[in-house]
């Protein structure tokens, strides 16, 4: 949504403490998951096409069920399955799949590019739920870079204009759905990266399924294929996200998911024939902006508590 779509500025899961191994390294994985991302938005449009969005993105949980839960398995067992915190992971994995059938909804309406911009005004719902439910104290400058992601959000979506598009607030429903998920995965301790895409795999997979007898269509062979091909992307994209935040600290590793803007418009291109205008890149400049800076704040800060600790 994007992916998840699917990337954006994904909430990484909990991941085993310890020092990073390859800060360059970290990055560059994070900068592949843009890349298969969004790939599977370019899938998960075409799809969406023919196929009722709750479909689609069941067909997107399925598959990824189905790569990670032999994962688990293999790795740790039954015991990576249970969580110390199994009531959050379900409320994290009803927001991770609350934002993909939003995002989803939005892709027959919307180009790939302005969809993904739109959906990156995540941080800054994410940073705001962080003062609402964590107590994290924001300063002005954060609240000021979080002020021009929103104008950047408002040049993309252009309410009022002649090109003004009601489904562009769905990938902002998408955004503060996953803003959700990724505030309550600050509060779940002890489990480990597995345990949580078991758990958003098997809960998207449960919620989808239950839904699926009032929006299923038959999917032909091709169908199906992509399906299965968005599926293992969606899983390979998270997996990338988890190795880019063991080799490296998050307010370093997360600003370069904005380069899925650049991936999404060239693909949106590519297959869909679809350039993002002027205002779409001035707006999505903008939003990428304030992610760079809000991401800097977070590094001065934690340098801050760091050297007077």
């Amino acid at each position: 949504m994007t992916s998840d779509p699917v990337a954006r500025t994904n909430p990484a899961p909990p991941v085993p403490s310890g020092a990073p191994a390859s800060p360059l390294r970290g990055i560059l994985f994070l900068i592949a998951s843009t890349i298969v991302f969004s790939v599977a938005d370019v899938i998960t449009k075409q799809l969406a096409s023919t196929l009722p969005p709750p479909e689609v993105a069941w067909m997107r949980y399925v598959t990824f069920a189905l790569v990670i839960i032999p994962v688990v398995l293999i790795k740790g067992g039954a015991t990576l399955l249970r969580s110390r915190r199994p009531g959050l992971q379900v409320l994290r994995g009803l927001g991770m799949v609350g934002s993909s059938i939003m995002f989803i909804q939005s892709l027959p309406h919307l180009p790939v590019a302005d969809a993904t911009a739109i959906f990156f005004v995540s941080p800054i719902l994410i940073m705001a739920l962080s003062v609402l439910f964590l107590g994290e104290t924001v300063g002005w400058r954060r609240w000021s870079a979080a002020a021009i992601g929103l104008i950047g959000v408002m040049i993309v979506v252009r309410p009022g204009a002649g090109t003004f598009q009601p489904a562009a607030f769905l990938p902002i429903i998408s955004a503060s759905s996953w803003a959700i998920g990724a505030v309550v995965t600050r509060k779940i301790n002890g489990d480990q990266a597995l345990t949580t895409l078991a758990y958003s795999a098997s809960v998207g997979s449960l919620v989808l399924s239950v839904l699926m007898p009032f929006h299923w269509v038959t999917p032909n062979g091709t169908e199906i294929a992509l399906g299965l091909c968005m599926g293992v992307l969606f899983a390979i994209g998270h997996g990338f996200v988890v190795l880019a935040y063991r080799h490296g600290n998050a307010s370093l590793i997360a600003p370069f998911s904005y380069v899925q803007l650049i991936w999404a418009g060239t693909l949106g291109y590519l297959v869909f024939g679809s350039l993002p205008d002027s205002w779409t890149v001035t707006g999505a400049c903008l939003i990428a902006v304030s992610g760079f800076y809000t991401a800097y704040r977070e590094r001065v800060r934690a340098l801050q508590k760091r050297f007077s600790a």
